[in-house]
């Protein structure tokens, strides 16, 4: 899957990456791939094709979130679901979901409602940034994403995290929503995704991991000056 630059949504994804409102960080993506495969993203996909075949129960091959999965486009569409999560979040392993893991979305009216709901702080921060504010955060979202996908012509599902493996699950995170929009016919999918994450627990993340930071790097200099005396005495 090829990562598509386009401006629009670069835009709004940087403002997205990290935005302070009050006791939360809000942490989101933006962004969009074309569904032409190629190198490993092509091998994984033929695996995948395989291991969804040989696990499918005979109730989801006639019937799954993403279509009877007998069918060649609805493991594509799978596919391209866990392909997307793999290259949005590179330090997690999604090869393992199947389609009980997603969900097919009925209504966009629900999903903006949601989405204008849970960054109401953000569009405050947005509506105040100098070179961002013209227009409100929700209506740049969504011309964004009609420009680049189509929602008209497009499916959305959302991921069902299992809040263990992913991290929609990580310390912090008080919560989360992802959206899937994907037009096959323009053989491209794009994903939306914010997580709301206490700054508390962030910062004493942090904290911990610069403590046992120290304490390794103290036990490593510990450790070497061990090393040097012992080579001094043999000399």
């Amino acid at each position: 899957m090829k990562y598509l630059d386009i401006p629009t949504l670069t835009r709004i994804n940087s403002f997205l990456d990290n935005v302070d409102v009050g006791d939360l960080m809000v942490r989101g993506n933006l962004e969009a791939y074309s569904c032409k495969l190629a190198g490993l993203d092509k091998k994984l996909s033929r695996s995948l094709e395989e291991e969804v075949m040989e696990s499918s129960s005979p109730s989801e091959l006639s019937k799954s979130p993403v279509g009877p999965l007998v069918d060649s486009s609805s493991r594509k569409t799978l596919i391209y679901l866990i392909l997307t999560l793999n290259h949005i979040y590179p330090d997690y392993d999604f090869t393992l979901l199947r389609a009980q893991h997603f969900c097919k979305e009925e209504s966009l009216v629900g999903i903006q409602e949601l989405v204008s709901a849970r960054l109401l702080e953000a569009a405050k921060v947005w509506e105040s940034t100098p070179g961002l504010g013209e227009e409100p955060l929700t209506d740049a979202v969504w011309a964004g994403i009609d420009e680049v996908i189509s929602l008209a012509e497009s499916d959305v599902y959302s991921y069902r995290s299992d809040l263990e493996s992913d991290p929609f699950g990580e310390k912090g995170s008080v919560w989360s929503f992802n959206y899937f929009f994907y037009n096959k016919k323009a053989k491209r999918i794009l994903y939306f995704s914010c997580r709301g994450m206490s700054k508390s627990a962030i910062e004493l993340s942090q904290t911990t991991d610069g403590a046992r930071y120290n304490t390794d790097t103290e036990g490593e200099l510990e450790a070497d000056a061990a090393t040097s005396m012992a080579n001094d005495m043999d000399l």
